[in-house]
């Protein structure tokens, strides 16, 4: 298994657990991080190593990562796996996997590329790589279908590990909240260059939202690898005394926020499951962004957005994404507990579309791949 990033760790966590229940024998090794070392896989590299966005970035680290996929593809041709499974991380796992399935290994991608939103011509390149995909969104297997990629729903794994109904008041008292706190949550990113980017915007942001509304606590959850950096922004901007950086926890801030500041990414579909108000940002290089343009297919890059067909949240990106800007757009918010309810409402019919038994249908899928 390759997952190249913290969601990617996450969802392949789940993934695994799954798969032990039902084959308690299975052993796995590959890149991964906590969530998949905690289901017994042996991590040759930790999944930081692929947590690179955005084409000036990857070219600044691209030998390594050419070196480490090279030498993931001679450990698998030395004692090939039954099956090898890459999660997310497809400009990654797309060529590893083609180089497999060339020497007959089969060939699962769980999440499927985001070819219905930027980078149509993908789909070749999944088609020549992938015996079976594992779709989180309702929408992937018919437009697959159409181009001849065997794949099969299993729902989003975290609606299942998100409460339909959060429980806001125990989130708090973990991150030693009061229930009249007006809390809003600062999740930056778990890239490095996500945080270089963003860190402080959402800080100063965060400062402007305290001087309208005195008294707001501002809560930022830290990846573990990135906290070292964080807090370096943290005390650049003068607001260690301000901020309350917890080390991951992500999910109680999210539960125990009234309104999120949030980058783009899977971490919007989790402020959505929580049912959560949230502006959506994002900042890259300037090149990064001109060939990033180039290649979009819709007007929104916020999944709550793509998957309600329309802006239900904010999206404030590259030179738009200015720290006063940011905070009108959460003030916005936390000022309108109508439009709140309205897009709560809008939220838990996501949740319910997006559940499904993953575990049963993810492993159904993989042992008729098995067996085929």
């Amino acid at each position: 298994m390759v997952a190249g990033e913290t969601s990617g760790d996450l969802l392949a966590g789940l993934l695994l657990q799954g798969c032990r229940a039902r084959w308690p024998e299975l052993r796995s090794a590959g890149i991964g991080g906590p969530a998949m070392a905690a289901q017994g896989l042996d991590a040759w590299w930790p999944s930081e190593k692929l947590a690179v966005r955005g084409y000036v970035e990857v070219l600044r680290h691209y030998r390594e990562i050419v070196g480490i996929r090279e030498q993931v593809k001679q450990r698998l041709f030395k004692t090939p796996p039954d099956l090898f499974v890459g999660v997310d991380a497809p400009d990654f796992n797309l060529d590893l996997e083609a180089t497999l399935k060339a020497r007959g290994i089969k060939t699962l991608h769980f999440v499927c590329p985001a070819i219905w939103a930027w980078r149509a011509e993908r789909v070749h390149k999944i088609r020549t790589s992938v015996d079976h995909v594992l779709c989180i969104f309702p929408m992937e297997p018919a437009l697959l279908a159409q181009h001849g990629i065997a794949s099969t729903y299993v729902g989003h794994p975290l609606a299942n590990v998100i409460p339909l109904v959060p429980d806001k008041a125990a989130a708090r008292a973990r991150l030693g909240l009061r229930d009249d706190d007006t809390v809003v949550a600062l999740l930056p990113g778990s890239r490095r260059a996500e945080v270089a980017h963003l860190c402080e915007r959402f800080l100063k942001a965060g400062a402007l939202l305290q001087r309208e509304k005195p008294g707001l606590k501002l809560v930022l959850p830290a990846v573990p690898a990135l906290r070292a950096q964080i807090d370096e922004v943290v005390s650049r901007c003068g607001m260690r005394d301000v901020v309350l950086v917890v080390k991951g926890q992500s999910h109680d801030v999210m539960a125990a926020c009234d309104a999120t500041l949030i980058a783009s990414g899977t971490a919007t579909l989790e402020a959505a499951l929580f049912k959560r108000p949230m502006v959506i940002a994002y900042h890259m290089p300037w090149l990064s962004w001109q060939i990033t343009q180039r290649k979009r297919l819709q007007p929104w890059v916020g999944l709550p957005n793509i998957l309600s067909g329309e802006f239900v949240v904010p999206e404030r990106l590259q030179d738009d994404a200015r720290p006063d800007r940011l905070a009108r757009d959460v003030l916005d918010w936390l000022d309108a507990p109508e439009k709140i309810g309205v897009l709560q409402q809008r939220f838990t019919a996501l949740h319910h579309e997006l559940r499904r038994d993953t575990a049963q249908l993810a492993t159904d899928a993989i042992a008729h791949l098995l067996e085929s």
